[in-house]
């Protein structure tokens, strides 16, 4: 009977200590609550930040986060310069228009570090190059950089003379599938990892010319965290609270990405399944890539895709570069 007692007092103990070890460092702390606003509906490149949450990495650093989808009143890069959003997801073309703008804010990550978009057209059209353009229907969403970068794309092919042969058709938020099946358009500027990665769930054949491939326009940064300079200056404790965690979300999701995705499907489960795991798989070699740590991002970078839309005059004057992001919050 007492080594029995001793046994169960033994087991007590133990699972005691276990839980114990699971507690943040200062429980007594109320948790912080922040906002951060997406750039699109949830997908792949936010997963980071649903692993941080539902993973507990923002509790044990004494945040409660609330993830929000596109608000009204503004766009997320003026939400949170002005304080309704502690921090956001935009992208570096974004952050440099803002700031020729006067738009304080800042990017603190990168999450992903190269841009993987391309334009993508089916198979069939036969659109393996920029010299392929020629004589075809652009869809649109109604950017000017998208003309600079068609343009820029055919120059750097030796065919900028013919850019006016190029159709652009405004198709707006259209879903890509529906407007080359309906021949509305022939090709559309999309992210491999989500748009391409659908397409072969779909099992449609895609030809996607990729913008770092071509190597002609800069490589930037897209997308990225960003915050206010105010919140940087007044409380920095609270972003490198925000980045430590969010870190540790993306470096599980570079880790695990079945895990990964799985946790994104529970938070979201409207979520395409297969599309979700596949896509994961393709992120994981990609938020990272070579750099250092996840986040990381170069002046260089900065500087040289700035110049160019300078060049382009796409933004009105240039930046400071290196004003415009930090690395200094991460972990």
């Amino acid at each position: 009977m007492r080594k029995w007692l001793i046994l169960v007092l033994i087991f007590v103990l133990t699972a005691c200590g276990n839980a114990t070890t699971s507690v943040p460092a200062t429980p007594e702390r109320p948790l912080t609550t922040v906002r951060i606003g997406l750039d699109w509906t949830p997908n792949t490149n936010h997963t980071g930040l649903y692993v941080a949450q539902m993973q507990g990495y923002y509790a044990d650093q004494g945040l409660q986060v609330e993830i929000l989808g596109a608000q009204e009143g503004g766009t997320v890069e003026q939400l949170v310069a002005t304080g309704r959003l502690d921090f956001g997801i935009s992208y570096q073309e974004g952050v440099t228009q803002a700031r020729v703008e006067g738009v304080p804010i800042v990017s603190i990550a990168a999450i992903i570090q190269h841009n993987t978009s391309g334009f993508a057209s089916r198979v069939e059209e036969g659109i393996t190059s920029p010299r392929d353009f020629i004589g075809k229907k652009y869809g649109a969403f109604g950017s000017p950089i998208e003309e600079a970068v068609i343009r820029g794309l055919l120059e750097c092919a030796g065919v900028g003379d013919q850019f006016d042969q190029v159709r652009f058709v405004d198709i707006g938020s259209s879903d890509f599938f529906v407007a080359t099946e309906r021949d509305e358009v022939d090709f559309v500027w999309i992210f491999k990892g989500w748009t391409g990665i659908e397409a072969e769930v779909r099992g449609i054949p895609l030809n996607i010319v990729m913008m770092n491939d071509v190597q002609c326009i800069p490589d930037y940064y897209t997308p990225v965290i960003i915050t206010s300079e105010k919140l940087v200056a007044e409380n920095p404790d609270l972003v490198r609270r925000f980045l430590v965690a969010t870190s540790a979300g993306y470096r599980f999701a570079i880790e695990q990405p079945a895990a990964a995705a799985e946790i994104l499907l529970k938070a979201v489960p409207e979520l395409d399944a297969e599309l979700v795991r596949r896509s994961q798989q393709y992120l994981a070699g990609q938020y990272q890539a070579e750099a250092p740590r996840w986040g990381e991002q170069k002046l260089e970078v900065w500087q040289a895709y700035a110049q160019w839309m300078a060049e382009r005059n796409l933004i009105a004057r240039m930046i400071e570069p290196e004003k415009a992001f930090t690395n200094d919050f991460l972990p």
